[in-house]
């Protein structure tokens, strides 16, 4: 410990708060519009971790994690013309947390992913035109 302390002060160490998802939008997203206009969107995104065997024979079970991710203005209004339930999204992005009461007075806890920029993975329907 001692000699991280002193690289520490010796190096400049760079701290990062950095998420990068790919997982499919589990309900249809809510949009709003805030403050003069600013459209905010909400998707519920799930990864999966796929099942497997451990060496010893053990079955490890597939595991879903739920993502509440929130984006804003263009990536919102995209959000809102484009993307549905089902549709595969990569995400990137930041962790934050917040805290709020509700109706009842309890302190409830919150942690979202705010997206900084998003690919729709989900391929085009095929048209006539195409």
């Amino acid at each position: 410990m001692k000699n991280y302390l002193y690289l520490c002060k010796q190096k400049e160490v760079k701290i990062m708060n950095k998420v990068m998802l790919i997982g499919n939008v589990g309900k249809e997203p809510e949009v709003k519009y805030v403050d003069s206009g600013v459209c905010v969107a909400s998707v519920a995104l799930a990864t999966t971790e796929r099942a497997y065997k451990l060496k010893d024979g053990t079955e490890v079970p597939e595991r879903t994690e739920w993502h509440n991710v929130v984006l804003w203005r263009g990536l919102a209004e995209v959000i809102e013309k484009y993307v549905h339930k089902g549709d595969k999204l990569f995400i990137e992005g930041q962790i934050h947390s917040r805290s709020y009461e509700d109706r009842n007075g309890i302190k409830r806890f919150v942690t979202e992913i705010w997206a900084e920029s998003m690919e729709m993975l989900t391929p085009k329907p095929q048209t006539a035109e195409n």
